[in-house]
């Protein structure tokens, strides 16, 4: 369980810094919105590119991609459905669906991977999978929207190829593909850069909390609650029905999709929620209580599948 508590323990650290941080007023009325944009349009393509252009493209060809895809597309399937009959909007839906599907891969799922699972290229499909298909196609729908930038429909259907998160994770797999081998100086600065993104996403959530009330209550309570009980219960559970009932999977292999569909939702998805200024309390309270929520739950997967 190390490992489980080494990640949240570094979490729980740099987020409380980002809310003494706010409630200093260190960084000033828009502290938070600076680091968001700089997260969103500057360090997070960095990271995503350089993590990217050097990983080993062929390891989303497995059994547990498919059962994270499925997984994945099951409880955000769910609550598209509600958010429609509810009438939560698109922006507010589609940030809904993330965080009912999105996991922390990264500062989570990495650590977790090394001192749980004992090898952290397990983590790597399903960051592949959410940095290169997952991301793009929710940033495209919260721009086409009307969430992002107004402009003609041509040009709002080009968003792709103009999102800063998107361009980072499309270059990254265009190099890692061609088998290109970035040089240092160029590769060595961009590393650095992307060094930013999780403590400015971190920092950022952390001075967010900041006067807000108890997460789970106001106008956001159901969709909050629904996208909980989806990350932290639904997606664990089918991934384990799938990998047993579809795909015979059984002993480490069970346990590395298991335990990877229970990572809470991811933090970069409130800085989603920030630039497109939609649901952001949901993200930043859905996060919240899922990161909260993982601990026991990641503890009994380990228990039961370990």
């Amino acid at each position: 369980m190390q490992g489980v508590l080494t990640g949240f323990a570094v979490i729980g650290v740099v987020i409380a810094v980002g809310y003494l941080i706010g409630v200093r007023g260190s960084l000033g009325e828009h502290g938070r919105d600076v680091l968001t944009k700089l997260a969103f349009n500057v360090a997070s393509p960095a990271l995503l590119f350089t993590t990217l252009a050097r990983a080993d493209l062929s390891v989303i060809f497995s059994s547990g991609l498919l059962v994270t895809m499925l997984s994945t597309a099951a409880v955000a399937g769910v609550f598209v459905v509600v958010g429609v009959v509810r009438g939560w909007g698109v922006g507010r839906t589609t940030i809904g669906a993330l965080c009912s599907s999105y996991v922390n891969s990264g500062n989570l799922g990495i650590p977790i991977s090394v001192y749980v699972l004992g090898n952290a290229s397990l983590v790597a499909p399903v960051m592949l999978f959410q940095l290169v298909v997952v991301s793009p196609l929710a940033l495209t729908v919260l721009d086409l929207s009307g969430a992002g930038e107004k402009g003609p429909l041509w040009l709002r259907l080009l968003t792709p190829l103009r999102n800063p998160i998107a361009l980072g994770s499309l270059a990254g797999v265009a190099v890692a593909g061609a088998g290109v081998h970035v040089p240092g100086p160029v590769m060595n600065p961009l590393t650095l850069i992307g060094n930013m993104a999780v403590p400015a996403v971190l920092i950022g959530f952390g001075i967010s909390l900041r006067g807000s009330s108890l997460p789970g209550r106001g106008v956001e309570r159901w969709p909050v609650l629904l996208s909980v009980a989806l990350k932290s219960l639904g997606q664990p559970v089918i991934a384990w029905v799938l990998a047993v009932a579809v795909f015979g999977m059984r002993g480490a292999g069970l346990l590395d999709v298991v335990v990877t569909s229970a990572l809470p939702a991811a933090q970069n998805l409130y800085t989603y929620a920030s630039r497109y200024r939609v649901g952001e309390g949901l993200a930043r309270d859905s996060i919240l209580l899922s990161t909260v929520l993982s601990v026991p739950v990641l503890v009994v997967v380990a228990a039961l599948l370990g």
